[in-house]
């Protein structure tokens, strides 16, 4: 029997790599697309033998081509932290505009189904709480921030387009902050940052008075959600995250009795525009796709620490010092 073919792009970052995973798993021929902006070869270098993968280095912001059938995409293509989106904030943009119109436009071609892997800063700094998909947020379009929200935005609204006006099959994820295996120490967001420094023996930063919260979803419940989406018929967003809402500052006691660390907490200022709160209300996802995160927070905190751990002095190097130069949009 003929394998389903499907193309993921951000293949080789954190998200997109454990979905070919998920995906060869299920039996499906694996597209993997990705330029390799924040993405590492070393997140799929696994699965690169396997003759049901093949590996495109390709910007999505440019024309893209598929031979023969394509039957799903999952859009994952963009970077997904403060540090990367504001080095190459042009780049963001167009990803989410520009990268989502040709995968779009690739669906439409083939008759696939096409899943954008959207996000909770759709919400922005959030004035209902927790967010429910009916919430259209708060966002500042032209703080620092804005170049990664409106593009996720935008990337919202041009799928809906194209559902309503060609009749793409289109699903949309609004992710919340998900952490695991792969992550990039150096990728700004407080796991990998607060794990990074303890792995130095630096203190932990905490910024502002750490009381904002963060709502923290394993890889593993993510990709089953996003499996579960992509496989159902609904076509609005769906939250998925974890609903189990903690403060900055508990998390980074959390982090310190993990590693088993001495170091002591020090705040900095709080950025423009970081968000105050953030708890996903996900009881469409529990309706429409039956589905929950299962895996708590402590058990996915061991498994990603030990991920850190068993890496190689010049892996935690090349993973600390990306080069975004050769990618800058001028």
């Amino acid at each position: 029997m003929q394998r389903k073919r499907i193309l993921i792009t951000g293949a080789a970052g954190f998200l997109g790599s454990h979905l070919c995973d998920r995906f060869v798993q299920e039996g499906f021929h694996v597209i993997a697309m990705d330029n390799l902006i924040t993405g590492r070869m070393a997140n799929i270098e696994h699965l690169l033998p396997l003759e049901q993968v093949e590996f495109y280095r390709q910007d999505v912001t440019k024309f893209i081509h598929i031979p023969r059938d394509l039957h799903y995409i999952l859009h994952f293509a963009s970077p997904a932290s403060p540090i990367d989106y504001l080095k190459i904030p042009i780049q963001t943009l167009k990803v989410g505009s520009l990268g989502v119109h040709h995968c779009l436009g690739l669906a439409k071609e083939k008759g696939a189904r096409i899943l954008i892997a959207s996000t909770s800063e759709v919400y922005g700094d959030p004035e209902v709480h927790p967010q429910k998909e009916s919430y259209w947020g708060n966002v500042n379009p032209v703080g620092p921030r804005g170049v990664y929200d409106e593009a996720k935005r935008f990337q919202e609204a041009m799928t809906m387009a194209y559902h309503t006006f060609h009749g793409v099959e289109t699903r949309i994820a609004r992710i919340f902050n998900t952490y695991g295996p792969r992550m990039r120490l150096n990728d700004g967001r407080a796991l990998p940052a607060f794990i990074g420094q303890a792995l130095r023996g630096e203190d932990i930063t905490v910024f502002g008075d750490g009381m904002q919260t963060r709502s923290f979803c394993y890889v593993d419940d993510l990709v089953e959600g996003i499996y579960r989406l992509l496989m159902s018929d609904y076509v609005q967003p769906v939250n998925l995250g974890n609903p189990d809402e903690i403060t900055i500052l508990d998390f980074a006691k959390e982090i310190i009795a993990l590693t088993n660390s001495q170091q002591k907490i020090v705040f900095q200022p709080l950025p423009a525009d970081d968000p105050k709160q953030r708890r996903p209300d996900i009881s469409l996802a529990h309706e429409i796709l039956g589905w929950k995160p299962t895996i708590s927070r402590a058990e996915g905190l061991k498994s990603t620490y030990s991920y850190f751990l068993n890496l190689t002095p010049e892996e935690l190097y090349h993973m600390e010092h990306k080069n975004f130069q050769q990618f800058i949009v001028k």
